[in-house]
């Protein structure tokens, strides 16, 4: 029987060793092609230039070219679903985007972003501001929920459509203070009525709104970040005024489910290298991102949360796709 019995454990042996062989070649040699990451928005806005310098920084790093491929529709439906169905080896990434904690709870999806993507690395937040047309009678936060409490009906928020940031921001807003907003979705921007008084306010990313604001188009009564930011000088955080209020549009790198761990764990280091990387972040800086490096388990945790949270919201204002 001793004969048998150091076969098997020579065959177990050898079998580990075959099975282990690929994946210590993979750890050595990824990337060893081209890696694609998936943009689901038009190229030239904010998250596709941001997903741009990510793959420039990770092209850098890795010694293989990172390439953006924009693949906008449904809300970054179509992209993100593309990147579900492709092969979990790490050349296929997708632009993750806080969209994608709202949009299960609005559309009628093919996936699951939680059990369906990997989340790979967090890059920063893009934080947004509450802002109003001049001629809104309100200086302060206390001021606009008394104006709004007043007009009733008659308070009209626009946004980029149904479920976008946008307008969950500014339900979880009305939620919390107790007013009414109406709610007017625009396939192309809301600043030409935002501007022009057709409606009295919207939430709309700091970058977007910095020029109006200095300008005194609009006045920014608060941001959506638990501390103000220095780019909006004297304009107060609204959770100052709603304690627990609190929303960032952000954006991260996920990966087909199974993709392996050790190809995770060299994006995410190679990613938040970059972020610590002065210069790199001073960039993103310009574009209004605030750096916010993570683990793949603490993205993980914070897509979960996210998710949860938006729900709500959704459920509350009965936000739906029409």
């Amino acid at each position: 029987m001793e004969f048998p019995r150091r076969r098997i454990l020579y065959l177990a042996a050898g079998a580990a060793a075959i099975s282990a062989a690929p994946r210590l070649a993979r750890a050595e040699t990824y990337p060893s092609r081209p890696v694609r990451v998936i943009v689901g928005l038009p190229a030239g806005n904010s998250p596709d230039i941001v997903a741009r310098l990510v793959c420039q920084s990770l092209s850098e790093r890795l010694g293989q070219a990172f390439v953006v491929e924009n693949r906008p529709g449904a809300a970054t439906g179509i992209a993100t679903e593309y990147v579900v169905r492709s092969a979990p080896d790490g050349y296929t990434l997708v632009l993750a985007l806080a969209g994608n904690t709202v949009n299960g709870w609005v559309y009628k999806l093919h996936y699951d972003f939680i059990s369906d993507i990997t989340p790979v690395v967090s890059i920063g937040g893009i934080p947004l501001a509450m802002v109003v047309n001049p001629a809104v009678p309100a200086k302060t936060i206390p001021e606009f929920i008394a104006y709004a409490k007043a007009n009733s009906g008659k308070t009209f928020m626009g946004s980029s459509g149904n479920g976008s940031l946008p307008h969950i921001f500014g339900a979880l807003f009305g939620m919390m203070a107790g007013v009414e907003l109406i709610h007017v979705p625009y396939k192309e921007s809301v600043f030409p009525d935002l501007l022009g008084g057709q409606v009295q306010i919207a939430f709309e990313p700091v970058p977007a709104v910095l020029g109006y604001v200095r300008a005194a188009k609009l006045h920014a009564l608060g941001v959506t970040t638990p501390q103000p930011l220095a780019v909006l000088p004297g304009v107060p955080a609204i959770a100052e005024f709603l304690p627990g209020y609190e929303g960032s549009g952000w954006l991260g790198i996920g990966a087909p489910k199974n993709t392996p761990a050790d190809i995770v764990e060299t994006l995410n280091k190679a990613v938040n290298a970059g972020l610590a990387d002065e210069k790199f972040k001073a960039r993103l800086d310009e574009l209004g991102v605030v750096v916010s490096p993570m683990s793949p388990a603490e993205f993980a945790k914070y897509i979960v949360s996210e998710t949860a949270k938006w729900g709500k919201v959704v459920a509350f204002a009965h936000i739906t796709a029409e």
